[in-house]
């Protein structure tokens, strides 16, 4: 495996890294969060070798790219994947969107579909889980916590209590979101599954079987919910299916976009 070329451009003031392989039709690749374009490399390399050409943007905050200049919905996160089309001169392309470069995948197949030809949900977020009433009755407490004058003693104690609540229940891709925790709290609160309806392309899910991150059930509940998918499960594969299954994730890949069966 070669390294990839990455590359940098500008999209509205922000740097962005990205890597470009192969000559034939465009398949945009979107990695998942806390990610980078690196772990897409040994699929979007393979795949130029079937005759794609692959795009492969490190997403705002991640990688070689510029965090948000604020916090970020996964609708902004989506508005730039157009921009980013736009820079390449896209105007269509096939999409593959591993964990949560599937929940900008689910937007853009809802709201955005004459931009699109096929789309692959690897592994996809966006189906969120029935919270326990205990986890909504803390979170609804931690939302209370925000007095407007930060320096009073009252609003130190309640930032302590937040912490002390964050390192209880938060999960570890907010502890390691850095700058980008609010970004992060504003996309995993979107259910996305009441947009699954609407997305029209032709739709591919790839999922491990053991993947604990994002269970087998929530590819089930897209699979139901989006009216022309189908659902392709990879035994002994986790949350990165697409890696740990790489040879069989490509033919099914490369079969899909190019048949219209």
């Amino acid at each position: 495996m070669t390294e990839p070329p990455i590359k940098h451009i500008t999209i509205n003031s922000q740097k962005v890294a990205h890597a470009v392989v192969g000559t034939g039709d465009p398949v945009l690749l979107l990695h998942g969060w806390g990610a980078n374009l690196r772990l897409l490399w040994p699929l979007g390399e393979q795949l130029a070798e079937h005759g794609f050409r692959c795009y492969m943007p490190d997403l705002p905050g991640f990688g070689e790219s510029d965090p948000p200049p604020r916090t970020w919905t996964i609708y902004d996160y989506a508005k730039f994947t157009l921009d980013y089309m736009h820079s390449q001169g896209l105007e269509r392309a096939h999409l593959f969107g591993h964990s949560f470069g599937g929940r900008i995948s689910i937007v853009l197949g809802a709201q955005h579909t004459e931009r699109l030809h096929k789309i692959v949900l690897c592994d996809a977020a966006g189906v969120r889980e029935e919270t326990p009433w205990l986890q909504r009755l803390s979170r609804q407490i931690y939302r209370t916590l925000s007095p407007d004058d930060a320096n009073s003693p009252l609003a130190r104690a309640l930032q302590k209590a937040r912490n002390a609540y964050v390192q209880r229940v938060g999960s570890e891709d907010y502890l390691n979101a850095g700058v980008l925790k609010e970004t992060f709290v504003a996309v995993v609160e979107e259910d996305l599954l009441p947009l699954a309806p609407q997305i029209t392309r032709p739709t591919l899910l790839l999922w491990g079987a053991n993947d604990e991150a994002t269970p087998l059930w929530q590819a089930q509940k897209l699979e139901a919910a989006i009216p022309d998918a189908g659902l392709v499960v990879f035994q002994n594969a986790g949350h990165y299916s697409y890696l740990d299954a790489l040879p069989d994730a490509v033919r099914v890949i490369d079969y899909f976009f190019k048949n219209d069966e």
